[in-house]
């Protein structure tokens, strides 16, 4: 039997180590718990900068997306196109967006191979340009054929086709009010539209109505073949697939309306600026006279205005539906009609012509 003092200092040592064990499993339990509890903070933080750093990526990617737009307008010739282009160049620093006119050897409308694969890369990979707006009285050229993955958006306006020849014709003999001194290739005749149908002049054929269509077919051989059944199909379809938004010229400020409603940042304020300032009357043919219901009727009996005005009436179709479904109503607004140079392809030969193109009048500096 152990004497009383040493079974009392051997009960002390096993209370103390006892003691020893309890504090121990306690901040043990407590180290593993805080170390539970840092990373599962860890892991929070961890999260909360992986949200960050994708919100941020798709932040990035909506200017990026922003910054990217780019817009084609391959402009018909007198369509209303350049007061339409006054309030883009006039518009275009205050939103902070380039206009670059696209000029082509002789006004061609058609580029060669060679050249729509030089201006899709310039579109797509001219990154200091962006967001910009291309606009020049060339075909539709489709994108997808050269490889590259960004499309621009292509917009266009279009006008009743008679309308526009008889325009066209006076242009080239009197001009307009954009140019007034510029002496045109027609200067001197005086012969009226009724006269040169009468007369059945070369100036006057209803072939030469034939332009819109291929325009907005393309740059394949049958689209500019005068009279293609396939080519009005193909254009139709192209404008319903390619084309954002096609107006009509005698509806011009209900197009600038939806543009400015879907494209604001490029086109916030104009409708405001085309009808407080003087694009509204811009480049109005002069000495025009409309023909005759004599000379209309006459017109009417052709295939190519039979076919143009089908396309027509098919592009006005979708643009009131566009309207419609915006809640647009039309705007009444004054309008004058635009001219602009207007050169057809007329022989096979042109196409051997050394061709270029040139990007001009580039704003802001």
């Amino acid at each position: 039997m152990l004497p009383r003092t040493t079974a009392t200092r051997l009960f002390l040592i096993v209370l103390g180590l006892a003691s020893l064990l309890i504090v121990f499993h306690y901040y043990e339990t407590r180290v593993t718990e805080l170390e539970i509890n840092n990373r599962n903070l860890e892991d929070l933080v961890v999260r909360m900068q992986l949200q960050e750093l994708e919100s941020r990526r798709a932040h990035e990617k909506r200017l990026q997306v922003k910054d990217d737009l780019v817009i084609i307008y391959n402009r018909v010739p007198k369509t209303a196109s350049t007061s339409f282009m006054g309030i883009a160049y006039d518009l275009c620093k205050q939103n902070g967006f380039h206009v670059l006119h696209i000029n082509v050897t002789g006004n061609m409308h058609v580029l060669t191979l060679a050249n729509q694969a030089k201006f899709v890369l310039n579109v797509t990979q001219w990154d200091s340009m962006k967001p910009a707006l291309y606009h020049g009285h060339m075909a539709y050229v489709e994108f997808s054929r050269f490889g590259v993955s960004q499309r621009p958006i292509y917009i266009n306006l279009i006008r009743k086709p008679l309308d526009r020849l008889v325009s066209y014709y006076y242009f080239l003999r009197f001009g307009d009010d954009f140019r007034p001194h510029l002496v045109r290739r027609k200067h001197g005749n005086k012969m009226s539209f009724d006269e040169c149908v009468e007369l059945k002049q070369p100036d006057c054929d209803p072939d030469n109505m034939w332009l819109q269509i291929p325009f907005f077919c393309g740059h394949a051989a049958g689209c500019w073949e005068v009279g293609n059944e396939w080519a009005l199909a193909e254009a139709k379809q192209n404008l319903l697939r390619h084309y954002m938004l096609v107006g009509i010229t005698e509806e011009l400020p209900d197009f600038i309306s939806l543009l400015e409603s879907t494209l604001p940042q490029f086109f916030r304020g104009a409708l405001a600026h085309y009808q407080n300032s003087n694009r509204s009357h811009l480049r109005k043919t002069t000495q025009k006279v409309e023909p005759s219901l004599e000379t209309v009727e006459a017109i009417k009996q052709s295939k190519v205005w039979q076919m143009e005005n089908e396309f027509y009436e098919f592009a006005v179709e979708q643009f009131h539906f566009a309207k419609r479904r915006a809640g647009v109503s039309s705007i009444n607004a004054g309008l004058s009609v635009v001219g602009s140079k207007d050169k057809t392809l007329d022989k096979a030969q042109s196409q051997a012509i050394q061709q270029h193109f040139t990007y001009e009048k580039i704003r802001p500096k």
